[in-house]
């Protein structure tokens, strides 16, 4: 036990210097100035059974305060809900951007639901000539001079892709205890200091990409990667594999509505896509599963056994781990305006990931893949990049 103590505090001390400091919660917009002409702008907003969070971000986005030329297309991806004649219906009560409702029929073979929706609202825009598109989720509210902040990062930085890490909704007891390590665990796994260098790692935030055109033209977006569950990673490698630069960061003021009231809520949100992440590999998958207890159920462990068996060195290694990871996870906390009692829990919330990460191998050998508002997709293809 004290060896294995020794071990999961040597991987703590490389993750808190050596990961690109991946905790620390600073990495925002970057400093920009607004362009002499503002560029034309078009987003595209998927969407599929979004009726009970549209009036919270509809609105946002038809109310930006945007210097140049800017509309809205929202495609309607086969909801039943009425999704389509509300954000008609928003539009007409609220002034601001030109709205344009459209669907485009099921996905064929091949296209995940939101890529195709994607295709289609990029297909209707092209047709504007914009310089940039918007590439947004119906769930995520921006505040009015979001558009006007990203083109104008985009342009003083000649970043191809400004993507925001959107805050999530925290107001249950699960969502608390599980949404701020959602984000922690996304950093550290694509560390955004990393994201922006040449040739480092790729990733982008699926709810808030803005994606310059020539740029999409050039990496066949969305295309190119139709047949991707996690769409906006490999968005983000197929633009960066390209040659494009890309910045990824947290939000300030661009927050999703999207309620997970039950840990159900938060489970189906992660299981649908973790195994995908894991290129439906069993070997990866144990990996892991060998990582995640290594790293996280290790150092209460230690702490426990420890002291049940009076070995001092176990138990000190362990809390010392304990310590590191809490320490890490404080600035999320803080960001999430939450409590850091939480900080200690963070074991407990490793391990539901851990569990709801084999659950989505489960589902998938299955047949169950990635499962998602009616869809289920079984087998969703690798991006050339993963393959």
């Amino acid at each position: 036990m004290t060896a294995v103590s020794a071990l999961s505090l040597a991987a703590w001390l490389w993750l808190l210097l050596a990961r690109g400091f991946f905790w620390r919660t600073d990495v925002r917009l970057p400093s920009r100035e607004d362009p002499d002409v503002w560029p034309s702008v078009c987003v595209v907003v998927p969407a599929r059974d979004e009726a009970a969070v549209l009036p919270r971000s509809l609105p946002s986005l038809l109310a930006q305060d945007y210097p140049g030329r800017a509309e809205v297309f929202l495609i309607d991806d086969g909801s039943a809900d009425g999704t389509g004649e509300l954000a008609c219906e928003l539009a007409r009560r609220h002034e601001g951007l030109p709205l344009t409702v459209a669907s485009p029929g099921e996905p064929p073979a091949g296209w995940t639901g939101k890529l195709w929706a994607v295709r289609h609202g990029v297909d209707l825009a092209r047709a504007r000539e914009p310089e940039y598109l918007l590439l947004t989720d119906a769930d995520i509210a921006h505040a009015p001079d979001s558009l006007r902040r990203l083109v104008a990062a985009a342009r003083t930085g000649g970043f191809d892709v400004v993507s925001q890490m959107a805050r999530l909704r925290v107001e249950s007891v699960w969502e608390r205890l599980v949404v701020p390590a959602f984000v922690y665990f996304f950093a550290q796994l694509y560390p955004f200091r990393w994201i922006g260098a040449k040739g480092g790692t790729a990733a982008a935030a699926g709810g808030c990409v803005l994606l310059r055109a020539e740029a999409a033209e050039r990496a066949r977006i969305p295309d190119a990667i139709r047949h991707a569950v996690i769409d906006d990673v490999a968005l983000a490698r197929a633009v960066k594999g390209d040659g494009g630069r890309i910045w990824l960061g947290l939000a300030d003021r661009v927050d999703s509505v999207r309620p997970y009231p039950r840990l159900h809520d938060l489970w189906r949100m992660v299981s649908r896509s973790a195994y995908a992440q894991l290129r439906h590999n069993p070997l990866v998958l144990a990996g892991t599963v060998a990582g995640l207890a290594l790293v996280y159920l290790v150092p209460p462990a230690s702490v426990v056994v420890g002291a049940a068996t009076g070995s001092a060195a176990a138990a000190v290694l362990g809390a010392a781990s304990w310590l590191v990871m809490a320490g890490t996870y404080v600035p999320m906390l803080r960001y999430y305006r939450q409590g850091l009692w939480l900080a200690p829990l963070l074991p407990f919330t490793a391990f539901l990931y851990l569990l709801m990460t084999v659950d989505s191998a489960v589902q998938h050998y299955r047949g169950r893949g990635a499962a998602w508002k009616g869809r289920t997709y079984t087998r969703p293809g690798a991006v050339p990049e993963e393959g």
